[in-house]
């Protein structure tokens, strides 16, 4: 990424146009900004006098920067601009996104991942690129940042308070990602960058590359970028340790279910009925898993533009790009819950600790017939996207007129193979401090499950292949007429249009199970077991340190062995037609508002305007049903489905400037956030271990949201601002997966094709909750320059930021357990101490989420990830004008994640990830 003051500075006009908002310079836009002083000329009172100004450029250009779109914005929003997202350590484009106001992010093994606004589910948030929504393959709302490099965008603002031209979808709010443009800076320019990045767990150094070329020709200007990053990331976790109720085996006839009765009553005096045995729970599982994560992400953006004046320009715009991923897992676990198992003495129980929600959890028992797993998994993951699009910005007399089209794409890939070995024999599982352990019980029979290779039979080399094609369209098109009436000056602008967008999502899914030494064969290998294969130890495999979450070593086929033997060339899971859906979803929408400035003692700017829009769905797939030996089947035609709604959005904004450096701010509007695609997907899935199918609902109606802001801004001399603002927001209509029926006597068949059972399975669905929930909070920010208090300070400064949620919301637990919904966190905090003057630059940060609701096991118990701190530092030095030389270090505290079920002494999770440091130069022209 560039990074000089001059490409900022001449690329704030066209990066708010292309968000959708403008600098003071272009006061008479579509959304209504109010007419000041330019940014860039603008002296505050608190200020030096233009003589004296200050000159900055690198980071603390890039906050200016971004407190100048902060202070032109009629509504509440944040940003960052280009050297913010360069100069900062970070993996991706949301970890880049973790530094504006009110964002964190959600992070899978050490990697950030989607993007929470205020604490609220990351499904809360809409995402566009260049002003369309973006399509990443999740099939959901919410978009797998992961998969774009940060290299390639030239600014992010996060808008928390919309207006009638904002295209509805955000209740947390909206997420505007623009890539570089040619006459951003006119002239030619040459940026490149090359760095290398160690592991701390892995002991591997990753390259990652940049480059940014730029030339303008007169009125037309022509961009290329690229951006290729390796990354391989290592996690050592003792997890997967949740309850499981005794229902497990007192709702099965036998003698496994009269000694569990007799075992509890004898060891523990626990006698219950029916109504209480979801409510006396166990450890279900105990597994010790090394991660190995190689990511590839290749991106490109592109564009060209025609500029013959200020008044008229196009610019056509492209964003491809490929991210593909191999990680492979090696999971050694006890399942005590097996089929053929009981308890067979309690140790230990705790009846006090969750006594409120009337739960009993057995903390140490032995178990009678524990199945012991050998996993050794590999996830591959090929995601392609692409993005195309143009704009146009005409302006003529009073006119201004506005256009805009394009598609973007995603097609992924999933494919997963697990080869499984199992032992049966008696073993005791217990929580420790930190997670959870098996171990030999005093059971003759017994084994040490890490050191009996001999006593695991092969099982099953399980695949399955899955495809998902996510397109977007959209097209837009807007009109602003400048007033210019002596009668009523107050009325300044009137902005109208409309906006069509088509989405359709598209799954195939398929998966075969080989139970013998050739494809097709359903006989277990009997004789064949894990020792016969070629064993290494895990760390071996995947290389670098040793096992960071136990003490423990153990050794297991690698997937590369695995993937020779069992699928050879031209092997490919077929795809199912049971489990194909298709979703299109199209919107037709109009807008309208009106732009006033008032003086009444003091500068007001008021924004009115109302979205209408009509949605409507159309579902296809099939129903899929158990044969009667166990495999899946198709139903005799295929079903679809389809639903409509309409909706009228208002929006309120205003701002009033007290001082030139005072504003006091207010927002109010309706706005909504649609279902996930694959929910509305008509389908059915079968969870044949937890007893349940799973329905689409392709009639789930939006989540609606009434919300309103106030605000205040402090604008501080040498480019500082203090923040306040308290958001309150009333969500109606939450989805909410619920039990919606029961099929009768479905017949449960186990691995080998023997009878398992015959059960009576939940059907649940997501469907749209009645009641209404509410979630108010603080949102505090502040940039302080120290300069500002001495001279000596210079260069020092501070940029922080904290958001407090509250909230009624809860999650949905069968078992009336109170909890905040998922994703949802109450605390977030970002803080960055920075040094940046003259040639040197320092940055140390901390970012932190506070705990939140990560699943709510079987429906009933919710699971905790504990909060989360991490510091970042980063260092360059420009050796030149021309060449900087940069270090970088992401969770430089080795900072590890951990979680818990419902308590922190019932510890779920246990990971580490690692650290991270980058070595690397830039260089440009």
């Amino acid at each position: 990424m560039l990074d000089n003051s001059r490409l900022l500075r001449a690329t704030l006009p066209f990066t708010l146009a292309a968000l959708g908002i403008t600098s003071s310079a272009q006061a008479q836009s579509t959304t209504g900004l109010a007419p000041a002083t330019d940014a860039s000329t603008r002296v505050s009172a608190e200020e030096p006098a233009v003589g004296d100004d200050i000159v900055v450029a690198g980071y603390r250009r890039s906050l200016q920067e971004a407190i100048d779109l902060k202070r032109d914005t009629i509504g509440f929003s944040d940003s960052i601009v280009a050297t913010d997202i360069a100069d900062f350590p970070e993996q991706n484009l949301s970890e880049a996104l973790q530094r504006v106001p009110g964002v964190t992010i959600e992070r899978d093994r050490g990697l950030g991942t989607r993007v929470n606004v205020r604490g609220l589910p990351s499904e809360f948030t809409f995402v566009s690129i260049n002003k369309l929504a973006t399509a990443s393959g999740s099939g959901g709302r919410d978009v797998e940042f992961e998969i774009f490099a940060s290299e390639l965008v030239q600014s992010v603002t996060v808008q928390k308070s919309p207006t009638a031209l904002d295209e509805e979808g955000g209740i947390a709010g909206s997420v505007y990602i623009r890539t570089a443009r040619p006459f951003d800076d006119p002239g030619l320019r040459l940026v490149g960058s090359v760095e290398g990045a160690y592991n701390s767990i892995s002991k591997k150094v990753d390259p990652n590359f940049s480059l940014l070329a730029s030339q303008t020709f007169g009125d037309f200007g022509v961009l290329f970028s690229a951006a290729r990053q390796k990354r391989t990331n290592r996690t050592d976790s003792n997890s997967g340790i949740n309850f499981r109720p005794i229902s497990r085996w007192t709702d099965r006839a036998g003698s496994n279910r009269n000694q569990a009765i007799a075992v509890l009553r004898r060891d523990a005096g626990i006698t219950f009925t029916d109504a209480d045995k979801n409510r006396i729970v166990f450890l279900d599982k105990v597994g010790d898993r090394v991660y190995q994560n190689d990511q590839d992400r290749l991106g490109f953006s592109g564009s060209v533009q025609y500029q013959p004046s200020k008044a008229f320009n196009i610019a056509f715009d492209a964003f491809v790009g490929s991210y593909k991923t191999t990680e492979d897992e090696y999971d050694a676990a006890g399942y005590s819950a097996s089929s053929n198992s009981t308890l067979e003495t309690i140790h230990e129980f705790d009846a006090t600790t969750l006594a409120s929600d009337g739960l009993v959890v057995l903390r140490d028992v032995s178990y009678t017939n524990t199945q012991h797993e050998f996993l050794s998994k590999q996830y591959l993951n090929d995601t392609d996207y692409r993005q195309f699009g143009g704009e146009l910005n005409w302006e003529t007399g009073n006119w201004k007129i506005n256009a805009l089209g394009g598609y973007s794409g995603a097609e992924k890939t999933l494919d997963f193979a697990n080869l499984k070995h199992v032992a049966y024999a008696p073993s005791r599982t217990r929580f420790t401090k930190t997670g959870g352990e098996t171990i030999p019980s005093a059971n003759p029979r017994t084994i040490d499950m890490y050191n009996a290779p001999g006593a695991y039979l092969f099982e099953a080399y399980e695949t399955t292949r899955e495809r998902i094609k996510d397109d977007k369209y959209a097209a837009q098109a807007s009109a602003v007429y400048n007033f210019d009436m002596a009668a009523f000056s107050a009325l300044k602008r009137f902005t109208f249009g409309g906006r069509y967008t088509n989405k359709a999502n598209e799954r195939q899914y398929g998966e075969e199970k080989i139970q013998g030494p050739t494809r097709g064969s359903t006989a277990y290998v009997n004789r064949r077991t894990l020792a016969d294969n070629p064993l290494q130890d895990v760390t071996d495999i995947v290389g670098g340190k040793a096992y960071q979450a136990r003490d423990l070593s153990w050794t297991q086929v690698s997937n590369d062995d695995a993937r020779s033997f069992f699928r050879p060339d031209g092997f490919e899971t077929p795809f199912d037609n049971g489990q194909y859906y298709r979703v299109k979803e199209e919107t037709i929408a109009g807008f309208g508002m009106l732009d006033f400035e008032f003086d009444v003692s003091v500068p007001l700017f008021v924004n009115l305007g109302g979205r209408y829009l009509r949605t409507t769905i159309r579902s296809e797939g099939f129903h899929q049903v158990q044969n009667a030996n166990g495999s899946t089947g198709l139903s005799a035609t295929p079903i679809a489905s389809g639903g409509r709604y309409e909706k009228f959005l208002p929006s309120f904004n205003a701002h009033a400037e007290l001082t030139e450096s005072l504003f006091l701010r207010a927002a109010a509007s309706q706005t909504l956030i649609r279902p996930a695609l694959t929910d509305l997907a008509y389908k059915r899935t079968a969870s044949f271990n937890s007893f349940r199918y799973t329905d689409g609902n392709p009639g789930l109606e939006p989540t609606y949201a009434d919300q309103w802001e106030v605000g205040a801004e402090k604008y501080l001399g040498r480019g500082g601002i203090l923040a306040a603002s308290y958001f309150w927001k009333k969500i109606k209509g939450v989805v909410q997966t619920q039990l919606t029926g029961v099929v009768n006597d479905v017949t449960k068949y186990n691995a080998n094709g023997t009878i398992d059972g015959v059960y009576d399975f939940d059907v649940y669905q997501p469907v749209n909750a009645e009641g209404s929930y509410t979630v108010s909070g603080v949102e505090l920010n502040a940039v302080v320059p120290f300069g500002m208090f001495a001279q000596a300070l210079d260069g020092f400064g501070f940029n922080g930021n904290v958001t407090f949620l509250d909230s009624s919301l809860t999650g949905q637990s069968d078992l009336g357990i109170a909890t905040a919904p998922i994703g949802l966190a109450d605390k977030t905090y970002n803080a960055t101490a920075f040094y940046d003057k003259g040639p040197l630059s320092l940055r140390v940060s901390y970012n932190r989420k506070g705990a939140y609701v990560e699943r709510i096991e079987r429906n009933m118990y919710p699971v905790y990830r504990d909060a989360y701190g991490q510091f970042d530092v980063a260092a360059s030095y420009q050796v030149t004008p021309n060449f900087r030389i940069e270090l970088q270090g992401i969770n430089v505290g080795n900072e590890k994640t951990s979680g818990y079920t419902m308590d922190p002494s019932f510890p779920a999770t246990y990971e580490f990830s690692g650290s991270r440091i980058s070595l690397g130069i830039r260089a440009q022209l």
